[in-house]
This record gives structure tokens, sequence and C-alpha cells, in this order.
């Protein structure tokens, strides 16, 4: 079938059948059935999956060789917004109801305008550092290579001995954490970079675990400060067990896995 987005009808005027029997042989005897199509951050050149073949590879042996070296020295990163208004997600707003009752209605919802940056670094043991943007700051080499000095403070006196047996440092490929200045930095603190592939969010334990709990977490509430949103974010952070954070990124071997198996297309949830 060429065109997949053909409706019965107009294939059975095509071949010259009822639209019965289209059905019929469509349906029942080919077995095809209409899907919607999945949203992915961006179609995959061939290269780009090679790319990700290659560095799932590549970080999966490395964890294998040494699963507990990994994770003592891992260290991630990433920026989120934080809006003063997060809406629910479908499965929070279900509700029991009585058999033949109708469904709760509920009002159509977007995210505020008002939000907070928040760049968040984390390993296996949890947090070790969250910065917030202030107003009117831009995200920029300068401001990244600062956070990266306060994240090696932050180390020094949160992960004894993480420095002295090497950070792997992850990050992923946004322009400013990769400018010549910011990779200079982050040389300079005497970190290991571990290799990340472009347009790869399934790749990233921010975005396939941590950013995604914490925005569930905060489904449905509304906020009125920046203060508020940062007590928030803190206190989420704070409420969460050290086995929370390992969990999540003891998961990253499957997503490994799974991307090798895939031949480098993306990881579904």
């Amino acid at each position: 079938m060429g065109d997949r987005r053909l409706k019965i009808r107009e294939i059975a005027e095509i071949i010259g059948i009822s639209y019965e029997r289209t059905q019929n042989i469509i349906v029942n005897e080919l077995g095809f059935h209409k899907v919607s199509a999945r949203w992915i951050p961006r179609l995959l050149s061939v290269e780009q999956k090679r790319t990700r073949l290659t560095i799932s590879r590549d970080c999966l042996e490395l964890f294998e060789a040494d699963a507990d070296d990994f994770l003592n020295r891992f260290v991630t990163m990433d920026e989120t917004w934080v809006h003063y208004c997060t809406p629910e997600t479908k499965q929070q707003s279900k509700q029991w109801r009585r058999p033949g009752s109708p469904p709760p209605k509920k009002a159509k919802s977007i995210l505020s305008a008002n939000k907070v940056m928040a760049s968040v670094f984390w390993d296996s043991k949890g947090v070790i550092m969250i910065d917030y943007l202030e107003r009117g700051q831009n995200i920029n080499s300068d401001y990244y290579c600062t956070l990266l000095r306060r994240l090696r403070e932050e180390i020094k006196e949160k992960r004894r001995g993480m420095l002295r047996r090497k950070v792997l440092f992850h990050q992923d490929n946004a322009r400013v954490h990769t400018s010549v200045q910011s990779m200079a930095e982050i040389h300079n603190c005497g970190f290991e970079l571990l290799p990340h592939p472009p347009y790869s969010p399934d790749l990233a334990p921010s975005d396939f675990f941590l950013f995604p709990n914490l925005k569930k977490h905060l489904g449905g509430r509304r906020f009125s400060t920046n203060d508020e949103v940062k007590a928030a974010v803190d206190a989420y952070f704070d409420s969460k067990e050290e086995s929370f954070f390992f969990n999540g990124l003891n998961a990253w071997k499957g997503r490994w896995q799974k991307c090798i198996e895939l031949d480098g297309d993306y990881v579904e949830k």
C-alpha cells in the first residue's frame, strides 16, 4: 500500500469493490489496523543512528566492565523549565466511577507562561547541586563554566574521594555545553566526559527518568512566585531515597541494550 493514510472508502473506489469487502480484506484477512504516528525528537539519518549505536555499545561496555566504579564516578546534568502550573497527566486525572456514569470532565489546561529554569546535577546517590536561572540572566558559556566550577566544589564537599577517582561527567550536546570554552572548563575541572549522541533525549537519564518524574509530581499544582517553584523542586528531590536515583541510572543499561537491538533507532518508553 503506497499511501497508508487512505480511507477504506477511497481504497474501495480505487479497486472497484464494496466498502464492506474492502474493510474485511484490510482488517480481517491482512490484519491491518490504523495507528497514530509516534512523536520522536527527530527523523534520524543513517549516520545519526550509527553514532547512537556506537556510543551505546561503548557506554554499555564501560558500564559492564565495572558497574560499581561507573556509578561511583558518574555525574550527569541537564536543564529543564519548571512552570508555575504544570497540567496533570491523563493518568493523574483518572477517577473511580460507577458503571454507566458519565466520565469526569476537565477543562483543557496549558503550561503557564511563567517558569523557572533549573540546572540539575545529580548522581546515583542524589542531587548534588541545583542552580535556578535568575531573571535577566542568559544561559551562555560563561554561565555554564561558573556552574561547572561550583559543581567541582560541591563534589569535593559532598562526594569525598570522587575527584580523586576522576569524575565521569555526562551532558547533552546543547551548544552551550559543547562550546570551546565549556569543553576547556570540563578539562580544567579534571572531569572525564562520557559521550552522548546528538538528538538523543531517550538516552539521557535526566530526560527519560528524572524530569518526567518531577513533572508528574508537580502536575496540577500552581505556584505564584519563583521561590515557591524552587521550594517545591527542592522538597521533591530531598524526599527521594538514594535508591530512587540509583535505580534511575541503572535503567540506562537497558536503554543502551535496546538502542543496540534497534540498530540505533529511538528507544520507546
